[in-house]
């Protein structure tokens, strides 16, 4: 499984992709620091309020996963090469399974890493330049590294909802980022008085029945 995923990363447009990875990692790193000094100084009121604010920062993720799933699955039915890869000694399911691990495992990862030097960067602004009310207490440690790891596994999980219907079945490139971008709103729903937790958990949800489906058809599904 691991030659199959290796495989996987040699067949991306890598260049394209480091790129991708080098500008999703670099943006977040400042934005709870830019809302905190120019948007408003609420945002700072606490770290636990800086905590939900790296959190929000990571949907662009949700994004890369689109990309992702448009060079794993939509680019290989387009260029016929999807036929060389069902070629190979194993059942259809199971590849599509390495294929979908790949893309979990690259957007969790990643997701998480992100994660982690937004939080780094913008503790140690805040040292050099105190921008935020007060010091992390353990609570927020421990808040900020549990979520870390919960919120990734979500946003990865969120990233696969067009996998299924816009980039298998459908095989559309532009709908299928058209809709990560819409999901990336989805931590606007306290402003329209839904309850975010429960949007969140509905999205994974949809998610997960897109893996499953994607998986269950691979062989009804074919390479036409």
């Amino acid at each position: 499984m691991i030659k199959l995923m290796r495989l996987e990363w040699q067949k991306l447009k890598q260049k394209s992709v480091i790129v991708e990875v080098i500008i999703y990692s670099l943006i977040p790193l400042f934005l709870p620091v830019f809302f905190i000094e120019f948007v408003s100084a609420d945002f700072g009121r606490s770290y636990a309020t800086v905590i939900d604010l790296i959190l929000a920062c990571q949907v662009g993720f949700i994004l890369f996963g689109a990309s992702l799933i448009s060079q794993v699955f939509i680019d290989e039915y387009k260029n016929k090469t999807i036929s060389l890869s069902f070629s190979y000694p194993i059942s259809r399911q199971k590849l599509f399974a390495v294929k979908i691990l790949f893309i979990t495992m690259f957007v969790f990862l990643l997701t998480m890493t992100s994660y982690l030097l937004t939080g780094t960067v913008t503790y140690v602004i805040d040292q050099v330049q105190p921008i935020i009310n007060g010091e992390p207490t353990r609570s927020d440690l421990i808040t900020f590294f549990s979520q870390m790891i919960f919120r990734s596994l979500m946003i990865t999980l969120i990233s696969f909802i067009p996998l299924f219907y816009l980039g298998i079945w459908k095989r559309a490139t532009v709908p299928n980022v058209i809709c990560a971008i819409v999901l990336m709103q989805s931590n606007l729903a306290p402003m329209v008085n839904l309850n975010l937790d429960l949007v969140l958990a509905v999205l994974c949800v949809l998610g997960i029945l897109s893996v499953l489906l994607s998986i269950i058809t691979a062989e009804k599904i074919g390479e036409i």
